[in-house]
């Protein structure tokens, strides 16, 4: 699902672009060239008629999660998180750029770099690293982690972190169901790296490093009152210190 995913954010970008063409662009390890070939036109991925391939999520062998977030704005931090991966492409070569945002106060909390779309290289190390950043799962219990339907979302390794956490899985149907992530792709690709001197898989990886930063701590947000999403976790933390020693938070 996720490798149909990538197909349908490269047809976007490349109208013209054949499958086969596509196909070796990413060169994805887990399906041959004719498999992905047959499957990409039997979705209506090919260049003569272009379809949803999300009309998939419900094939045999696909999880879902239901969709906690459809009708919720998040209030607090660490109280939805949402996720995405999305291609760079790089000398005719893809590499994967996998983020996790904070729903609240728009912070990047994790995010990877790779050269593979494997649970191991993207949604894994990403997730540990928002672990790590947030104190650890023991303090996220009951956090919502929304993402696509991709098959890095609900694999075994990856559902046995949430699990330990306590997190809950969320999933949506459409692009616009996890429009937050699909904006910070877009974001990210198109209003900073794209400026950048990049031509290695090494520089990729330092210029998104940069780029995170960049976001984090510098970008002011329409949807924060201008504030950086660090300047906003700084205040909501304060705050809510604040109403915890006067007793008026919410029990």
């Amino acid at each position: 699902m996720q490798v149909l995913k990538v197909v349908s954010e490269v047809r976007k970008d490349h109208p013209a672009m054949n499958v086969r063409d596509i196909y070796f662009k990413m060169r994805p390890a887990s399906i041959g060239r004719d498999r992905f070939e047959q499957l990409c036109r039997a979705l209506g991925l090919g260049v003569a008629r272009c379809k949803n391939f999300r009309r998939t999520t419900n094939s045999s062998g696909v999880k879902r999660f239901e969709n906690h977030i459809s009708e919720r704005t998040a209030t607090t931090i660490n109280e939805v998180w949402q996720s995405d991966i999305t291609y760079y492409e790089l000398k005719g070569r893809f590499y994967y750029l996998t983020f996790i945002q904070d729903a609240c106060s728009r912070m990047i909390v994790g995010y990877s770099i790779s050269k593979s779309l494997h649970t191991q290289a993207t949604t894994i190390p990403a997730l540990q690293m928002a672990l790590r950043k947030r104190g650890g799962s023991k303090r996220l219990k009951g956090l919502i982690l929304h993402s696509d339907g991709g098959g890095q979302y609900y694999c075994d390794e990856f559902l046995k972190l949430t699990s330990l956490a306590g997190m809950i899985n969320s999933m949506g149907k459409m692009a616009q169901e996890n429009g937050m992530a699909e904006r910070l792709n877009g974001v990210i690709k198109n209003n900073y790296l794209r400026y950048k001197s990049i031509n290695t898989f090494e520089d990729l990886m330092k210029h998104v490093d940069r780029t995170v930063h960049l976001y984090n701590v510098e970008k002011p947000h329409k949807g924060l009152k201008r504030q950086t999403p660090i300047q906003f976790e700084k205040v909501h933390k304060e705050a809510t210190a604040n109403d915890t020693r006067s007793g008026t938070t919410d029990p």
